[in-house]
């Protein structure tokens, strides 16, 4: 294994000769004080990386040609919400430029990571990325999210495939969680319509 770390920046990256088994980085977007294995909050397993037949895994650089993004969530029961992950990545679609992106539900939901994988490998991708859209490290993460993929990407031999960090302690969810907040207060005092989330529930109000 090689490793390099840089305690000013707070970022990490590994590598490793591996035929199968995971690697794994802290991506240089977490900023992390001091030693980033101290700390209760933040996991160090950030990205689950295999050549899908072996190989020396280089540092990524960012999405180039010939990558395909799978983003997935959990999925429901309810279409609405399975809807929203559609409206999500046509809006990362439209605002990255990346040619092919795929949305994907973990269960209960079609397309499921298989399906949207396939896809990508249709589309032409030579390299698979998948960002869960979760919070945080859970067992989807840990486990199921890996698992699926692994599982799809058996029937493309040779293409490469990432599972990325999910949204984690990033300093600009910051943003959104108060950008919510202001305005769902706003529609409650009556200067703001519902937004779409809300539209139809009735849910955002005072209640007492």
């Amino acid at each position: 294994m090689e490793a390099s770390s840089s305690s000013s920046s707070s970022s990490l990256t590994f590598t490793r000769e591996f035929g199968g088994g995971p690697c794994w980085v802290i991506p240089g977007f977490v900023k992390l004080p001091g030693d980033p294995f101290k700390t209760k909050y933040l996991s160090s397993r950030f990205c689950f990386a295999t050549a899908n037949g072996g190989g020396f895994r280089k540092e990524l650089k960012g999405v180039g040609r010939g990558d395909a993004v799978i983003i997935v969530d959990h999925g429901s029961r309810r279409n609405d919400s399975n809807l929203m992950l559609n409206e999500f990545v046509v809006m990362f679609r439209e605002k990255t430029k990346y040619p092919i992106v795929e949305p994907a539900h973990m269960e209960l939901a079609e397309p499921s990571i298989k399906d949207a994988f396939s896809s990508c490998v249709q589309q032409g991708a030579q390299r698979v990325i998948v960002s869960p859209f979760f919070l945080f490290p859970g067992r989807h993460w840990h486990q199921d999210i890996p698992s699926l993929t692994a599982e799809a990407a058996k029937d493309h031999p040779g293409v490469p495939y990432v599972i990325t960090a999910p949204l984690g302690l990033h300093e600009l969810l910051v943003d959104v969680v108060n950008d919510r907040i202001n305005y769902c207060l706003s529609h409650v005092a009556g200067e703001e319509d519902e937004c779409s989330v809300c539209a139809g529930t009735g849910k955002c109000r005072l209640y007492n």
